[in-house]
């Protein structure tokens, strides 16, 4: 059923995103003078490899680390980069990564692969049988203002009461919480 809603919500939202995902690839395109999209090695469900995608916000050369993790963040953004990260804009193209099945509309958010400690601690609490999720319940509450150990915690507890209803209820604190541009890493 899962499956189903996010293959329909992907279909329903394609129409409606086309206009903002093509000015966001053009004003990309415009600005960085680069590759639109940057695909990025993220650990899947079950601990598998994949390739996420996302509009560039960050300079070519930035080290593959957590953003709170750069010692002057700031410094790597590129021109248009932070208004897309505020307004999560950078995160669109992942909607192809949940048409092909590698992510979720909801779940704990897919890790970098050298986020090594976050693997850890999703593995040992069997958080990684979870698909991972364009949102989850991390996210709705606190996002990047989280340690790992935090997120791990949310993500357990999301695990435990995972549903329909309880998607669809994460769905809308996103949608609120992006308006408000609250918890975002910039």
């Amino acid at each position: 059923m899962k499956r189903f809603l996010d293959i329909s919500l992907v279909l329903l939202a394609a129409p409606v995103l086309f206009l903002p995902v093509l000015f966001v690839a053009i004003s990309v395109r415009l600005t960085s003078g680069r590759a639109v999209l940057y695909w990025s090695d993220r650990v899947g469900r079950n601990n598998v490899i994949f390739k996420m995608p996302k509009f560039r916000s960050m300079r070519v050369g930035t080290p593959v680390v957590a953003t709170h993790l750069l010692d002057d963040a700031g410094s790597y953004v590129t021109p248009i980069g932070s208004f897309l990260r505020k307004t999560s804009l950078d995160e669109l193209p992942q909607l192809w990564s949940i048409l092909v099945g590698n992510m979720s509309f909801v779940g704990p958010r897919p890790a970098l692969v050298n986020q090594h400690d976050l693997i850890a601690m999703r593995t040992e609490l069997n958080v990684h049988t979870l698909v991972p999720g364009l949102t989850g319940w991390a996210q709705v509450n606190g996002r990047d203002d989280l340690s790992n150990l935090q997120k791990v915690k949310h993500d357990v507890a999301y695990l435990r009461r995972r549903s329909i209803h309880f998607d669809l209820y994460i769905l809308w604190l996103t949608f609120y919480r992006v308006l408000r541009l609250n918890g975002v890493s910039h």
